[in-house]
């Protein structure tokens, strides 16, 4: 037998990407993800990539509907991913299902100060959507404005931001930190 060279714990290795996806199915986080526009196509994958770490039950793509996804490393195989073709449509869907929508953005415009604050500090609702932007032009105002939730991550070096698919893991992180670790 051929030696399974795949990015996966060893409970996974030797099973078809159908037969990961279905196992995966049966135990995924109520966390989910939507990009919009991000520009870099390894971001986007990276974001993907950490999205299937949490075991998130879906990844939104708003907008732009290609991304290269050598970056998710295959991880897209083993996950949802919905596309959307604007913000209006996509935050429909999110209400429709009860989630609440936090973008995070470091970059805020004052229109949507009122809803911003540190990750760090941010009780998560249990179903979830983080949602991340380009990192040159961030999340566009509609968007702001249709999510429930503005955070940051602080930044203590002389960069105002980390990188987008850094950014994604910390917001994830923080999220399971407070939903997931109680499964274990």
């Amino acid at each position: 037998m051929e030696e399974d060279t795949r990015n996966l714990v060893d409970e996974f290795k030797g099973l078809s990407n159908e037969a990961v996806f279905e196992a995966l199915e049966k135990k995924r986080s109520e966390l989910e993800v939507a990009i919009f526009n991000v520009s870099h196509d390894f971001n986007a994958g990276t974001i993907v990539r950490n999205a299937n770490n949490f075991n998130a039950a879906a990844v939104h793509i708003v907008g732009r509907r290609k991304y290269n996804r050598r970056g998710a490393m295959c991880t897209d195989k083993y996950l949802t991913v919905k596309y959307w073709g604007d913000i209006t449509e996509f935050l429909e869907d999110q209400r429709k299902r009860g989630r609440e929508v936090v973008a995070v953005e470091n970059n805020v415009p004052e229109e949507v100060r009122d809803k911003f604050g540190c990750i760090e500090d941010k009780k998560f609702a249990q179903k979830t959507t983080l949602v991340f932007g380009s990192e040159s032009d961030g999340l566009p105002l509609e968007m702001l404005e249709g999510c429930d939730d503005i955070r940051e991550i602080s930044s203590y070096g002389s960069t105002r931001s980390v990188n987008v698919g850094v950014a994604s893991g910390i917001a994830m992180y923080e999220w399971a930190k407070q939903w997931l670790a109680q499964r274990i």
